[in-house]
């Protein structure tokens, strides 16, 4: 018999693991996929790069926005060389050829708590293409 507390309430949806945000994220990224990306941040996620450090889903924005738009352009080319998961936190080491940029030895490491990513680090030796 239900408990009068829990009768009729649905159940909470069940948080998405790290490994199912990571495999998300990279659905999203490779998919030019702009809002899918964002949505796996929480509103007051890190994202730290060589330029500096992004805080908050809006400054994250930007920075998908301007590389999704180089992205979105013909031949674009990504493929992930190396990933591990541990607990609530992810690694992956990629690169990726753009129409104008070469992406080698890119790395993204992930910290994924509450079913969202809390932070991120980005770091790639990009070069333009001859």
């Amino acid at each position: 018999m239900a408990s009068l507390i829990t009768a009729g309430v649905p159940a909470a949806p069940a948080q998405r693991s790290t490994q199912e945000i990571l495999d998300h994220h990279l659905k999203c990224f490779v998919g030019v996929d702009l809002d899918g990306i964002i949505a796996d941040s929480a509103s007051d996620a890190i994202l730290f790069t060589p330029s500096g450090t992004l805080k908050g889903r809006d400054a994250i924005h930007g920075l998908f926005q301007a590389l999704f738009a180089e992205f979105s352009k013909p031949g674009f080319t990504a493929a992930v060389d190396k990933q591990s998961v541990e607990g609530e936190y992810a690694y992956i080491l990629w690169h990726a050829q753009s129409v104008d940029k070469i992406y080698a030895a890119a790395t993204d490491t992930f910290v994924v708590r509450g079913g969202k990513i809390i932070a991120q680090s980005f770091a790639a030796t990009i070069t333009p293409r001859p």
